[in-house]
């Protein structure tokens, strides 16, 4: 049934934030939505941001709220947990975590990101809450095997791609030190308020795995797309400490899973969004050798 005219549109949403707002005490009136994602924002009064996770993603949920809590004693800032109220809040099957909201931020520069990402990689594993081993090709086979607007000839392409990638990367693994990693590391996970000091976001792929992982975004908006200058990246690596991550043997084996990875995001939204399918079938052409580098990719 449609709305009537001048109705205002309910995100669907709305109901689990306003049933996990009355079961932890938290109130949702006046609550706008930020984010409407795997994961659904919101902002609430109060300074609260209400994180809404997709169903039967509590295990994803909690870990999040460990992760939290373990920065918060380390010295390198996150995103904070909301006290004082049931983490998770369950409604049915769907986790509701509450968050301290930032003030007005920024995106982080280049320079920014590699100093916290040096800070990071220095971090000593703790031993809880467990941090899980980074897996670079979790989840390519669903999506590859689920896209639904792409030939057959491409999926069996991106699937040779993919085994391909994962046998170079079996082969660099053993020469690679393991590190606590982000895991999901650009400029726009990590803000910066007025203050200055950066705080890191999204923290749902925090890990153990190779620092170059880390690295490897920044460096392929330099090389693969030119989204950044030469005085930018050098910037980055010098704050990281002077590793520039495009000279080591095995750059390519990752940028090209990172690339595959983005492209991967993207195939599971074109499967309902046209225009995420145009994307698709561009990314794909680029990452066939189709067009040539720098690439620009819309990102979604």
């Amino acid at each position: 049934m449609s709305e009537a005219p001048g109705m205002p549109v309910i995100h669907p949403a709305y109901e689990i934030l306003a049933r996990a707002g009355a079961q932890a005490g938290v109130p949702t009136a006046g609550a706008e939505l930020i984010r409407d994602g795997v994961n659904v924002l919101y902002h609430l009064p109060g300074g609260i941001v209400a994180r809404i996770g997709p169903a039967g993603s509590y295990d994803t949920a909690a870990h999040l709220l460990r992760i939290s809590r373990w920065l918060a004693t380390t010295d390198v800032p996150a995103v904070r947990v909301l006290n004082g109220v049931p983490q998770p809040t369950m409604v049915g099957n769907r986790p509701v975590t509450w968050w301290i909201r930032l003030p007005d931020h920024r995106h982080a520069s280049p320079a920014e990101l590699g100093a916290t990402l040096r800070r990071i990689h220095a971090l000593t594993a703790p031993d809880w809450p467990p941090l899980p081993p980074l897996d670079p090709f979790n989840g390519l086979d669903e999506a590859i095997a689920t896209a639904t607007t792409i030939t057959d000839r491409d999926r069996t392409w991106l699937t040779n791609l993919q085994a391909g990638l994962r046998r170079e990367y079996a082969e660099l693994r053993s020469e690679l030190s393991r590190h606590v990693i982000h895991g999901d590391a650009w400029q726009g996970n990590l803000a910066v308020p007025e203050d200055g000091t950066p705080v890191l976001l999204d923290l749902d792929h925090v890990g153990l795995g190779p620092r170059e992982w880390d690295l490897i975004p920044l460096a392929v908006d330099h090389t693969d797309f030119a989204r950044i200058t030469p005085a930018q990246y050098d910037a980055f690596v010098n704050a990281y400490g002077g590793y520039d991550v495009t000279t080591w043997p095995g750059y390519r084996t990752l940028a090209t899973t990172t690339e595959l990875r983005w492209t991967a995001f993207i195939l599971g939204k074109a499967n309902t969004d046209p225009h995420a399918a145009n994307e698709a079938n561009h990314r794909l052409a680029c990452l066939q050798g189709d067009i040539k580098r720098p690439w620009q990719w819309t990102p979604f």
